[in-house]
């Protein structure tokens, strides 16, 4: 097991003990390896013997049509652009651990959230909630305060930021001016609200993940 992630699931186990639900947060900027950090949790746990889930806040992006309409979809993943509303009550539905709760989930490659595409079961005693906006002060975001029983926030340089955006976009084949848009007008200045208006974490890692 990769120490790192040995050294948070040691962490979230003594601080759950015995507790039925127990909701961890991965936040960070784009790029920093937070949906990658959040499955190596869940295997680790899984590996445990514990039964552990995801749920990413990418899934409750706004549609495409509803962006065009309010000309935002240019700045797709800036705040104003999430159902933020449809997303604090699925946290709060799975708080309790005490039904099925279906989440959607967002396809990159088509640029779409997927409704009611994975659930999260009321056996799933460790819930890895990873996102943008899961430790940001402003507007309704601000209302994920104290939900979170442990919280990680990813926060590698920039410009360790800026290399993996741009592998992430020409991974999607996109031209060099297509990712150059998506990278400076979009992606950086998103990453830099969220480290400038950020809650502090009970973990925060200023490292690059793979």
């Amino acid at each position: 097991m990769n120490a790192r992630i040995d050294e948070i699931v040691g962490e979230v186990l003594n601080r759950a003990g015995n507790t039925r639900r127990f909701l961890i947060a991965i936040a960070g900027p784009p790029g920093a390896g937070k949906s990658t950090m959040a499955d190596n949790v869940v295997s680790a746990l899984n590996a445990m013997g514990e039964s552990a889930a995801v749920l990413p806040m990418d899934g409750f992006h706004m549609d495409n049509a509803v962006l065009i309409e309010r000309g935002l979809l240019a700045r797709k993943g800036i705040p104003e652009t999430f159902d933020v509303r449809g997303f604090l009550d699925i946290v709060k539905a799975v708080r309790p651990a005490d039904q099925e709760v279906l989440v959607p989930v967002f396809d990159r490659s088509r640029e779409l959230a997927i409704a009611s595409a994975r659930p999260i079961d009321p056996q799933d005693r460790f819930i890895i909630i990873e996102g943008n906006y899961l430790l940001f002060t402003q507007g309704k975001w601000a209302e994920l305060d104290g939900i979170f029983d442990y919280t990680i926030m990813l926060a590698p340089p920039m410009e360790v930021l800026e290399e993996r955006l741009w592998d992430r976009w020409r991974g999607y084949k996109l031209t060099e001016e297509e990712a150059s848009a998506k990278v400076y007008g979009n992606d950086l200045p998103n990453g830099r609200l969220i480290l400038e208006n950020r809650r502090p974490a009970d973990m925060t890692l200023e490292i690059a993940l793979a």
